[in-house]
């Protein structure tokens, strides 16, 4: 029989600590809740995080970061393979966040840490997102600008700031359209990819108003 996984003391307060911030918000979850959930002391937290704050941090960065990288491959991929390609662009940006969104294991708490993020107004952890991760959002401005040579800057960054509202919707699948019976969650999500990629594909195609 295979042995179960090993998760060290680091790891099982990152999914504790995930888990709660998920249920209960930043605000409203307290580091003893943390230790009681992952079985561990106090002390340990310390060493590994050293602060809430960095925790919260952390919890941020162990899925973006994988995120991140599924998604500047991706583009590098539309870059090289289909230059100018708006579709191609913006399917780099949506599909690593929505494939992420399908791994219930892996995901589906994230996805309610994303929206307590929006409903929780946390500077702290702004600023780490925006350090840390706001050079990809100007990476896939720059590609899309280059699909879209007359759209302005400040329209290029409205319509990428409604693009990441809508897909973080879709990641945490509120919408409308519900996976219908026989159909598999991984064919679900690609079908709301391609609305989504085609959907933003006309809202970066539109013409500015004067």
């Amino acid at each position: 029989m295979p042995k179960p996984a090993h998760f060290s003391t680091k790891d099982r307060i990152l999914g504790a600590a995930e888990e709660l911030f998920a249920q209960h918000g930043f605000a409203g979850t307290s580091l003893r809740l943390v230790t009681s959930h992952a079985d561990v002391n106090i002390a340990a937290v310390n060493y590994h995080f050293g602060s809430k704050e960095n925790l919260v941090n952390e919890v941020f960065r162990r899925r973006m970061d994988e995120m991140t990288a599924a998604r500047l491959h991706q583009l590098e991929q539309a870059r090289r393979e289909k230059p100018g390609d708006l579709s191609a662009v913006l399917a780099a940006f949506v599909e690593p966040a929505l494939a992420m969104a399908q791994d219930r294991q892996s995901g589906g708490a994230f996805v309610r840490v994303i929206a307590r993020a929006y409903a929780e107004k946390n500077d702290n952890l702004r600023k780490f997102l925006s350090d840390h991760y706001g050079h990809v959002l100007r990476e896939f401005g720059k590609a899309i600008a280059a699909c879209v040579p007359g759209l302005g800057k400040e329209a290029l960054y409205w319509r990428l700031d409604f693009l990441a509202g809508a897909l973080t919707y879709a990641m945490a699948d509120f919408g409308l359209i519900k996976r219908p019976p026989g159909v598999s969650e991984a064919d679900h999500r690609a079908h709301a990819a391609r609305e989504l990629i085609r959907f933003a594909e006309a809202g970066f195609l539109a013409r500015v108003q004067p």
